[in-house]
Parts: structure tokens; sequence; C-alpha cells
């Protein structure tokens, strides 16, 4: 297992993930596949190292902010281990964004330079790009304004060789945002060090990723855990990503499985639901896989075995965040256990702790503390979070609630997702577990209803068949205690979506006030 200590003082990740690869003599090797064919890696190192010297003469420097606003590709890709190259720091958004939260990440970030496509430009513009250096991909036949710039025109006409930036392990080099499910997201800002750690203890330790895998994010890169298990872990073995730029659906999904025949799916427990419900999920052939991976929201254990049944593909179903990096506590190949999240990833401690900070036992439920050498160093602009969050170096008060036994963990929901009913504590988390497992259920969330000052759980259902509201409800009376029964069941067509595809409970909340 790699430590802290093994790592060079000088580590840039453009030289470790990608240019390695040269010079292990994998140049022809495929490094992306999509709909433009096979990228090796000589392309997409050439075409990184073009962008590099477009983002020097456009004036970014080291611990520059360079903000990516486009589609996944490979000049996605590229564009990334360009502003790694140049010891600027990453930063990515959605391409599906409202202009106002365009603004608040130009605003948050301030960034040096954007990189952005067609399909961002104009809300990119709306939102105000100021004296920005804006450089956009696919820019032929545009009308650019002054200070936007056509990135691929400059490229072509860019040196094909570019030296890397002197960056150092414990120098920050990315951020990480938070999925603001509850509030804006905050930057977490990480070192050098983190993602060539967790390549070596969750991607190869865990995963046992190698030179023939072929990896399929279901997530866009611009999410972190999609990013680096497409795009930078199977790169430091020298194997291949896919990166297309539509919409994941699982009608997308299942023709890049048909057509590229993966090995790995990186995968979230939404499309898991949306592909074991699709119409044709079983004439579908996922042999090819070796594994699916799960992260980003909890997997319930009734979606696990449906999933079982349709595909027969192995999950691996783990937690991670963007404070931490990524997956720090996995089920492992051959041993994952339904309704477990498995054990610690090596590399990392944990304590399950109660609100004062006490270390509780086995079986007892707490919030998980994790530490590692991947954990940010600060939330960006916010130091009373970063206190709360980061009480100690290289550790995470997380707010999991998790209880342990035998060295594996179960997920018991969010501390500050818990209701109080009739004076009991609830995680809405079970009563969502338990709808998910009838047969009508696609999927389902909970939020606290308060009435007259008491607290009744609602549940939200995406229904497949004509079950009832007084179906569901004594469906649950008959699995849990009669006080976890939610007061109202409300049918709705989709559930509210971050965009990473997690669940957006503010959303939520204001449906509920509204029905």
């Amino acid at each position: 297992m790699l430590r802290y200590d093994d790592l060079p003082d000088q580590l840039n990740l453009a030289s470790y993930f990608l240019d390695a690869n040269l010079d292990r003599g994998r140049s022809n090797r495929t490094a992306l596949l999509g709909p433009i064919g096979p990228t090796t890696y000589g392309q997409l190192a050439e075409l990184t190292n073009r962008y590099a010297n477009v983002l020097r003469d456009k004036g970014v420097r080291p611990g520059d902010r360079v903000l990516l606003a486009l589609a996944d590709g490979v000049g996605f890709v590229a564009a990334w281990y360009a502003a790694q190259k140049v010891g600027a720091i990453t930063a990515e958004v959605y391409t599906f964004l409202p202009a106002k939260d365009y603004a608040y990440f130009l605003g948050y970030t301030d960034a040096a330079a954007v990189i952005a496509d067609q399909l961002t430009l104009g809300r990119l513009r709306e939102a105000g790009t100021g004296d920005r250096t804006l450089l956009i991909t696919g820019a032929a036949g545009l009308d650019l304004r002054p200070g936007e710039h056509d990135l691929d025109a400059l490229a072509a006409r860019a040196p094909v060789e570019a030296e890397a930036a002197p960056t150092r392990r414990d120098d920050v080099v990315l951020w990480k945002f938070t999925t603001g499910t509850t509030g804006a997201p905050k930057a977490c800002a990480h070192t050098a060090r983190s993602p060539v750690l967790s390549h070596d203890w969750y991607a190869r330790g865990v995963l046992g990723v190698d030179q023939d895998d072929i990896v399929l994010p279901v997530p866009k890169l611009f999410f972190g855990y999609a990013r680096d298990l497409a795009a930078l872990f199977p790169f430091g073995v020298g194997a291949a990503g896919i990166a297309f730029a539509d919409r994941s659906t699982p009608e997308r999904i299942f023709a890049l499985i048909a057509e590229h025949r993966p090995t790995v799916l990186v995968n979230v427990p939404t499309m898991m639901a949306a592909m074991i419900a699709h119409p044709s999920a079983a004439e579908q052939d996922l042999s090819c896989l070796r594994l699916c991976t799960s992260a980003g929201e909890a997997l319930p254990a009734e979606l696990h075995r449906k999933w079982d049944n349709a595909f027969g593909v192995e999950v691996i179903d783990g937690i991670g965040s963007s404070e931490a990096y990524h997956i720090y506590i996995s089920n492992r190949p051959g041993q994952a256990r339904v309704g477990s999240m498995g054990t610690l990833v090596p590399g990392y401690t944990a304590r399950v702790v109660d609100p004062d900070g006490v270390e509780l036992g086995d079986g007892e439920t707490g919030v998980l503390e994790i530490s590692g050498a991947t954990a940010a160093l600060e939330y960006v602009g916010d130091p009373a979070k970063s206190a709360a969050t980061f009480p100690g170096a290289d550790t995470v008060h997380s707010g999991d609630l998790v209880s342990r036994a035998d060295g594996a963990f179960q997920y018991r929901g969010r501390a500050d997702d818990l209701l109080k009913v009739s004076g009991i504590w609830v995680a809405p988390s079970e009563i969502e577990h338990c709808l998910v497992g009838h047969p009508d259920v696609l999927e389902c969330a909970v939020l606290g209803h308060e009435t007259d000052g008491l607290i009744r759980p609602h549940a939200f259902v995406v229904r497949t068949g004509e079950v009832t509201e007084d179906d569901l409800r004594t469906y649950v009376r008959q699995h849990l205690s009669p006080h976890k029964t939610p007061a109202r069941v409300l049918f709705v067509d989709t559930l509210p979506r971050t965009t990473n595809g997690k669940l957006d409970r503010r959303a939520l909340r204001g449906l509920d006030v509204a029905q």
C-alpha cells in the first residue's frame, strides 16, 4: 500500500496519470473511448500539451483557478490535465446549470480562465464572465466577443510539448465541490496527494483496476466520483475510460455497454433503479461487466437485490465524500454484502462518535469520523464550517450516521435528517429502504412534515404500478414500528435531484409545502 511518505515531494497530476503512460511505452494504447472513436494516450497527451500552452499564453499561472464548464469528451479530459500541467487549480461545473448558478461559481472560484463549449457559452455570457479569459471548444463559426477565444484554433498553432509545473504533493491543485443538497456548494481544497493515494488505496487496492479494464461512468465527469474512476484511476494503470457528451439515460447506458463492452460500470442507485425498471432490461447483455460500483447515495438493500435478480452483475457499494476525496469504506469484489457499505479502504481509520465526540462501540449508531491523508484542507471561504467538519489533521467529521459490527459499516442516514416522531428519533432512510422493497415502488424519499408543532414523516414515491397510498402505509406498518408509518404518501413522476444525482431535499421540501 502506498503511503504519504512514499510520494515524491514534486508531484504533478498530469505527469503522474497521463505522461507516465508515454514513458512506459503506452502511447498507442487507448485512453478514451467515445463518439469520435478511440483516443490513444499519445493523442491525449499532445492535445493536453497544446491546451496547456494556450493557458500559459493567456496568463494562467500556478495557483490560479481554471473553471471547466463543458460537456464530457476528449476535450474535457485534455482541458483538465492541461490546467493541472500548468499548476492551476481545477474546478468543474455541470453543463446544464442556469445562468444564476454559473454566476455563483464564477464569483466563488474567481477563475482566471473558463473553458466552455457551445452548450454553456450562452448561459456563461448571461452570468457575466467579466474580464476573465473564456476559451471555447467547438467554437468554429461562432461570433466571439472580446475576451472569448477559439481554444481549438489556438491549440492547433500551439507547441506540442509542454513542461509540467513543479507542483508539490502538499500543494492545493483541485477543488471538489460539495453536492449542495442542503445549501450552496462549497469547494473542498485538495492537494496533489489525494488522487494519487486514492488511486492506490481504492481503485487498485479494492476494485483491482488493471490495464485491461474499460470504465463506463454513469455520472458526468464534473462529478469527481465519475471523473476519477473514468479519467484518472484507469490512466494510472494504462486502462481506458469512456467519455460521452449526452445525458445519461438507461437507453444510452445500455447502448454504450453494447458498443464498448466495458468491464466496470460506475453507477448510482437512481440509475440502477431506472435500468431495472426499463422495458428492455431483460434483453440486455451485461456479461462484459466484472463489477458495478455504487456510491453518491445510500443503496437500499432491496434495490441491491432487484439489481442482482435483473442483471447478475456484482455491485460494489461504498461511501465517500468530496471532503475525504473519494471512497473510504467499500465492499470487496467477491465479498459484497447486501445492506452493508463494507469495510474500511486501506489507508483509512474511522471512529463512530456520539454528539460529544465520544467513541461508541459496535452496534451503536453515531456519526462517522474518517481519517486519512486524502482529507481536504478546508472548505474554501468558510472557516466556521471548516472547523466543524475538519476537527483535526487529515480527519473529516462526516455527518453520516453509521453503525459498525465485525468491521463492517451500515448506513443509518444523515445526522441532520433525523426526525423526532412521537418522541423517538427516526431515520428517513429506514422508511425509504422499506418502501423500495415494495415491487411497485421505483424510488422514494421521506421528509419530516410539521403540523401543529408535531413532526410526521411524509413519503414521496415514484411508482411503477397501481399501488395506493393505503397499500404503502400498510406495507410499512407490517415491516416497521407503527410510529415510522408515513402520515402521507405522495406520488410523484420523479424525485428532484442535484446535478450530481443526489436527492435535492430543498426542492423536495418546497414540493411538500405546495402539496
